[in-house]
């Protein structure tokens, strides 16, 4: 932090700038009023900066998490996001002396996308109601109360408001397009405010009484008879600090060079900074990419900036109370609405939709149960259709293809001899995988296997063999003997050979001595098969060593 300390002061100058009419924005959305997204993004902000995995992550108050809270609040109050706060702080300090920072790096991308374009839509829809300047209506479902929200703007317009909410939105999106450097939101929020004072505009209702100053910690609120009520909630709230903290700090190292953080001690940071920002009356938190990107820009380089970014909202909060409290709620309804709209990346949705076929559903679904269910829900269904059609998709890399039959075992062949061999062996090579996701179709194909003495599978090419797999092959190998053909298999890897012995599959191959090392040996155990039968004439064989024969236990 002592490395170009300037530099890292104003861009956590630039940053606070940014942040203060996003925290009053959020804190005013989540239903606990402006003064617990300015709390939220004094301390949260300030632990994280110190506590956290990574040197230019700005944490606070945001969109996401406020989609979390509004319902907890509308039914708790603030007891219940002090609890789920606490509640979610432990979890996530947990989850970084787990170590499990790491598997963040398993969330697709269209996870991802999907869910990012979600909140954006659901925050853009929560700001309806004060974008309008109409009381809040009823009801937790954001699609719903939108709508009343615009029914009962119709039955009484509000000029005002709209005027305002669309003027300070206009100016964030046509000005960070001009100059990017430039933090338009509060530029257009104090053109906004002032616009109401000077002429006096009615239909703008203000903030309200801020206090002056942070309250002292408390556990008043705290609802222990909630406790288990609120266990979903927390985790929720707990699994979006961790995957959006992570995220934004990739994001950060990516716009770096040199940069690199720490998963977990990111998440433990983050732990103790929503342990910490409810007691303030402040609201869960987690890392902002938005406030993180334009650190990053500005030039920060030390964890300096983001703590000096909390350092000038507390100032604000003890010193300007009084003027922030005139801001129009209109005003901030506008920043958010601007919010929401920059955060849908086009391109990345456009490139994510075109990838697959597969992407543009996960992607879609993703957001779409974001914007219907909730944020948990979301995620879940966004891992568990990525995770199946990715199962899908490398169970369609699974091929059983029958390759020429060459017997190649020791000795020379007449044509008369090869033909006869051919006419009797059939020899099947099986690429990729083998698990319970593709093992059926598997089993379809080696059943109408033609009318031959004996099948051959080479196994040497499989990657994966679960039991699901093993017990098809059994099944398989047990169908063919009962029609008459024999299975020798050769190339068994050892990793695969624990999940065919416990199914049984290793021991009816090995009865009859039909486990081989390689397919010449197989070729060879098929030949005296077809000699004791008496379909081909014994000739002599060569004796194989005694390494080269699959040994079936001690001996």
């Amino acid at each position: 932090m002592t490395r170009d300390p300037r530099r890292n002061l104003l861009a956590g100058l630039t940053v606070a700038i940014v942040a203060l009419p996003l925290a009053l924005g959020f804190g005013v959305s989540s239903g606990l009023g402006a003064e617990a997204g300015l709390a939220t993004a004094v301390v949260a902000g300030a632990l994280a900066a110190i506590f956290g995995g990574s040197n230019l992550q700005v944490s606070g108050p945001t969109g996401a998490m406020t989609v979390v809270l509004v319902p907890i609040v509308a039914q708790y109050g603030p007891g219940g996001v002090l609890t789920v706060g606490l509640m979610a702080g432990v979890m996530l300090i947990g989850l970084a002396l787990l170590r499990a920072g790491r598997y963040m790096q398993y969330v697709p991308a269209p996870v991802v996308e999907g869910f990012t374009l979600g909140i954006a839509c659901v925050i853009g829809l929560q700001q309806i109601p004060n974008a309008l300047g109409v009381a809040k209506p009823e009801g937790e479902k954001v699609l719903l109360v939108a709508w009343r929200a615009v029914v009962e703007f119709v039955a009484f317009p509000n000029w005002t408001a709209i005027g305002l909410s669309l003027g300070v939105a206009v100016v964030m999106l046509a000005g960070a397009r001009w100059r990017p450097a430039i933090p338009f939101s509060i530029v257009a929020v104090i053109a906004a405010t002032a616009l109401v004072q000077v002429f006096g505009l009615r239909g703008a209702a203000p903030i309200g009484d801020l206090p002056s100053g942070l309250p002292a910690p408390s556990l008043s609120f705290l609802d222990v008879s909630a406790l288990g009520s609120l266990l979903a909630p927390a985790v929720a709230v707990a699994a979006l600090a961790a995957l959006e903290s992570l995220l934004s700090a990739t994001v950060a190292d990516g716009m770096t060079v040199g940069q690199k953080h720490d998963p977990d001690r990111e998440l433990f940071g983050q732990g103790l900074a929503n342990l910490a920002a409810p007691l303030f009356g402040g609201v869960p938190a987690t890392a902002a990419i938005a406030r993180t990107a334009v650190n990053v820009r500005s030039g920060a380089s030390s964890r300096l900036a983001s703590l000096s970014h909390a350092a000038v909202l507390a100032v604000i909060v003890f010193a300007a109370a009084p003027l922030v409290s005139k801001i129009p709620l209109a005003a901030l309804a506008g920043v958010l609405l601007a919010t929401a709209i920059r955060m849908i990346e086009v391109g990345a949705l456009r490139a994510m939709v075109r990838a697959t076929r597969s992407d543009a559903v996960v992607l879609v679904l993703t957001a779409v149960a974001t914007l219907v269910l909730d944020l948990v829900y979301a995620v879940i269904i966004g891992l568990v259709v990525a995770g199946a059609l990715a199962l899908r998709a490398v169970a369609g890399q699974a091929r059983m293809d029958q390759v020429d039959f060459r017997p190649d075992m020791p000795g020379e062949h007449s044509a008369e001899e090869h033909a006869l061999l051919a006419e009797h062996i059939v020899a099947y090579r099986i690429d990729g995988p083998l698990f319970f996701a593709g093992a059926h179709r598997f089993l379809l194909e080696l059943s109408e296997v033609a009318d031959v003495r004996v099948v051959i599978l080479r196994m040497s090419r499989v990657t994966t063999l679960d039991a699901t797999g093993a017990l098809v092959l059994k099944d398989a190998v047990e169908k063919l003997n009962r029609r008459g053909i024999a299975v020798m298999t050769s190339g068994i890897r050892p990793g695969q050979r624990q999940a065919l012995e416990s199914v049984g599959a290793l021991a009816l191959l090995q009865q009859e001595d039909r486990e081989y090392a390689t397919t010449p040996e197989a070729i060879a155990g098929a030949r005296k098969h077809l000699e004791q039968a008496g379909l081909v004439p014994a000739r002599h064989r060569p004796h194989l060593p005694e390494s080269h024969r699959i040994r079936k236990g001690p001996r």
